[in-house]
């Protein structure tokens, strides 16, 4: 099952810190799973100024609950760097999974 991952940081003071503080980590997971097909497609998402305010996730996992075991481990999580998450079933097309 293919979900996509909205996870939007705090706004206050300091949540940029807080991404930052757990930034490397937060990449390593997300290496780990491009590697192995869990993850599909990553991207930060930027505020009206430019700067980081959220990610967004396109991920493979073979359950929902699947999906919430890894969000437990995840650092943007653990690290309180998102404050809200979304989660939605999606479907990528046929000809972006060739690339």
């Amino acid at each position: 099952m293919q979900f996509l991952v909205l996870g939007y940081d705090g706004t206050d003071p300091e949540a940029l810190s807080r991404r930052l503080a757990v930034r490397e980590e937060h990449l390593k997971l997300f290496r780990e799973g491009l590697a192995s097909g869990k993850f599909r497609f990553g991207t930060a998402i930027l505020n009206d100024d430019g700067q980081m305010a959220g990610s967004a996730i396109l991920a493979e996992f073979p359950s929902r609950e699947a999906l919430e075991e890894w969000l437990r481990r995840e650092p943007y999580v653990t690290g309180h760097v998102w404050q809200t998450v979304t989660v939605h079933r999606a479907q990528m097309p046929a000809c972006l999974l060739e690339r």
